[in-house]
């Protein structure tokens, strides 16, 4: 049971082993693109391709889909990043239980956005557990945990697909530890539990009065969904990429000795390291951004439409 990339990851990775795989459980197709064209999660493209029924619910809770999973008659669910909480009637099906692989180090960040908050959060390690479900939000016993680093410049996206890979591995070597009961769940410590709600739309747009740094890990964690964003004159501005230059002191003094002390938002200076901006504490240089109602570019390429002075932020009107 599962829906996006890391789903796929997981179900092509037990594809290469030898259990039988009863069925995929995902997502309903969502509209995407400017047509709004009904569009199949990735898992499920995955699972069609090695020709595994498919099955994708609205609702666990209908009689319908607790009848659906009796007949399958699993020894055991596996949930990878599906999107639904599984209510106990369907987790009481499966005679060895179900397990679920999560892309944190639980009991930090359960719930549904645990990759983006660690970036946002501005975190220097996460991972990934096997655990396993019960009726609470990723509150179930851990099973296994790996640990992996993030990168300073490291996107949700990057570190997704090193989760992805991680998780399925992880779980390829705790399945035959845990069907032969070789492995001893261990409770989750609820004292240092540590929630990811579901991002929002608004927490792309940038507050300039926050550190370089604040700024610089919301652009590297919002970059897939949905953009970081300000805006210029009105118009709405999205950041995909940006860095922290290493002579960030320098180029403030510049545009001190030029222009007097800078204010949040303002621009310090366009060249081919791209357009760099004051921040609340340090400047950030952003890297790859799209105007409103234009296509998605390096900064460098368009540095020459910014001056030196002209502020960010705001709000359209």
């Amino acid at each position: 049971m599962g829906t996006p990339e890391f789903a796929a990851a997981v179900l092509e990775r037990l594809c290469r082993t030898d259990y039988q795989i009863a069925a995929c459980v995902t997502q309903p197709d969502k509209p995407t693109g400017r047509h709004m064209t009904p569009t199949p999660p990735p898992a499920k493209v995955f699972a069609l391709s090695r020709s595994i029924p498919v099955y994708q619910p609205a609702s666990l809770r209908t009689e319908e889909f607790l009848d659906l999973t009796v007949s399958l008659r699993p020894d055991l669910i596996i949930t990878a990043a599906y999107g639904k909480i599984l209510p106990q009637s369907v987790l009481s099906v499966p005679v060895r239980g179900c397990i679920n692989v999560h892309a944190s180090l639980l009991p930090k960040y359960r719930g549904a956005a645990p990759v983006q908050w660690s970036i946002l959060n501005g975190d220097k390690v996460t991972g990934v557990t096997i655990m396993n479900m019960d009726a609470g939000m990723d509150t179930g016993d851990l099973l296994a945990q790996k640990e992996v680093p993030i990168g300073p410049d490291m996107h949700t996206h990057e570190l997704m697909d090193v989760l992805a890979s991680l998780g399925a591995e992880l779980l390829a070597d705790t399945l035959p530890l845990y069907l032969d009961g070789r492995i001893k769940p261990v409770k989750q410590d609820d004292s240092l539990a540590v929630m990811s709600p579901p991002i929002r739309k608004e927490q792309g747009q940038i507050d300039w009065n926050k550190s370089s740094l604040e700024i610089h890990n919301r652009i590297r964690a919002l970059s897939t969904w949905p953009g970081a964003y300000t805006f210029l004159g009105g118009s709405r501005l999205k950041i995909y990429r940006s860095s922290l230059p290493e002579n960030a002191a320098a180029l403030i003094d510049g545009y001190r000795d030029k222009c007097g002390e800078p204010v949040p938002g303002s621009v310090l200076s366009t060249a081919k390291s791209g357009i760099t901006v004051a921040c609340g504490s340090g400047c950030l240089t952003l890297l790859r951004i799209q105007p409103e109602s234009g296509r998605s570019m390096e900064a460098c390429d368009c540095a020459h439409n910014y001056r030196i002075g002209e502020r960010f932020g705001g709000e359209s009107r």
